[in-house]
C-alpha cells in the first residue's frame, strides 16, 4: 500500500477482522487512529458485533511488542493494571 494512501482506521479494521485483538493503546501506537473509541464505534454502526473484556496491561505490553518496543516505567505496576482489549466476533 502506498503511504500517502494509508488510512489508519481502515488499518485497525482490517486487523480486527483478520480475528486479532486490539486496545486503545495499540490503535494509537500501531495504527494511528486518533480516537479509537470512535473507530470501534463506526465498526459497530457497520454492523459488526464488538466484544471486549479486561485484561492486564502486562498482556497488552506483551502484544505491543511483538510489533514494536514498547517500555513502561520501572516503578508503575502494569500487572495490576486493567485495561479494555477489543475483538470483532465472528
Amino acid at each position: 500500500m502506498n503511504p500517502t494512501n494509508y488510512k489508519p482506521s481502515l488499518g485497525l479494521r482490517e486487523h480486527m477482522l483478520a480475528g486479532n485483538r486490539v486496545s486503545l493503546l495499540e490503535a494509537i501506537l500501531l495504527f494511528g487512529v486518533q480516537n479509537p473509541n470512535a473507530e470501534i464505534t463506526r465498526i459497530k454502526k457497520d454492523g459488526y458485533l464488538v466484544k471486549s473484556e479486561r485484561v492486564a496491561m502486562a498482556k497488552i505490553i506483551r502484544r505491543t511488542n511483538e510489533y514494536t518496543l514498547c517500555k513502561v516505567p520501572g516503578n508503575l505496576p502494569y500487572r495490576e493494571i486493567q485495561m479494555t482489549e477489543y475483538w470483532i466476533s465472528q
